[in-house]
């Protein structure tokens, strides 16, 4: 299964730099630096359970960093939620596929764009779980640059008062955001330390090490307390021209550099 998700994680990259550039979007920096984590949860034994919200004892997976809405839209349809030539509307006028996420998707538990509201979401999904004696864990994937958000530091406070253990956040932590570093804009060091002190079992792995990834999550689902999994992962990951670019938060690829992504990504 590994080897799997792997090649899972091409076909998110490719799927992901099509979509960024016929629809002239943005954030492809970002869709790239999740792919790997998106294809660890996607695939068959990653612990979390992912369904359309008829199942009402799916995992609730929230992309709070909905800018990068691509890479979900395309796990989600590798995963089979929907077909190609739906995913293909991406950026079009009447489109359900927006370019942030959005929960007229399917698969897509909650639409977000302004930042700092997923992980808020995520804790009143876990609480109501635990007050309804259900079993699913709310997932959170979350940017660095995210994190200054205000609203994010009371749902940290507030996650660990409720003991709420079903509760897992994914750091994409990749030191850029939208116009330099996060270091640069508001620092976060050392956020390890700082989500120990509020309560949270915090593990920091390679957040492009599938098998890291694998073991974090595990590791999270046996701690009685909210679990946060810092990913040290680099921007415009797979595309060499991309990688620790700042510029590809906004710039969208042309053909061209479309075309040689792509032999890139598809390369053994």
């Amino acid at each position: 299964m590994l080897d799997d998700s792997i090649e899972l994680a091409k076909q998110i990259r490719s799927l992901s730099v099509q979509l960024v550039h016929q629809a002239r979007a943005s954030h492809i920096g970002s869709a790239l630096s999740i792919a790997d984590l998106l294809a660890v949860l996607i695939s068959e034994d990653s612990g979390c359970k992912l369904a359309l919200k008829s199942d009402d004892d799916r995992d609730r997976l929230i992309l709070s960093k909905g800018h990068a809405c691509v890479s979900l839209y395309s796990a989600l349809h590798l995963k089979g939620f929907f077909p190609r030539e739906d995913l293909f509307t991406y950026g079009r006028d009447f489109s359900s596929f927006m370019n942030h996420v959005s929960h007229h998707v399917p698969g897509v538990e909650f639409s977000t764009g302004a930042l700092g509201h997923g992980l808020p979401l995520a804790c009143g999904k876990a609480l109501a779980a635990k007050i309804l004696g259900k079993t699913w864990t709310s997932f959170v994937i979350m940017s660095d640059g995210e994190i200054q958000e205000g609203s994010n530091w009371e749902a940290l406070l507030f996650a660990p008062h409720h003991n709420l253990a079903n509760m897992m956040i994914f750091i994409d932590y990749n030191n850029l955001q939208s116009l330099t570093t996060v270091d640069e804009t508001i620092s976060l060091r050392p956020l390890d330390l700082k989500l120990e002190a509020f309560g949270w079992h915090v593990q920091t792995i390679n957040g492009h090490d599938h098998q890291e990834i694998k073991q974090a999550i595990m590791e999270a689902k046996t701690k009685p307390i909210p679990s946060a999994i810092i990913l040290q992962t680099v921007k415009g990951k797979g595309v060499s021209f991309m990688e620790n670019q700042v510029v590809w938060h906004y710039k969208s690829p042309n053909e061209d550099e479309m075309n040689q992504a792509l032999l890139e990504l598809q390369a053994p």
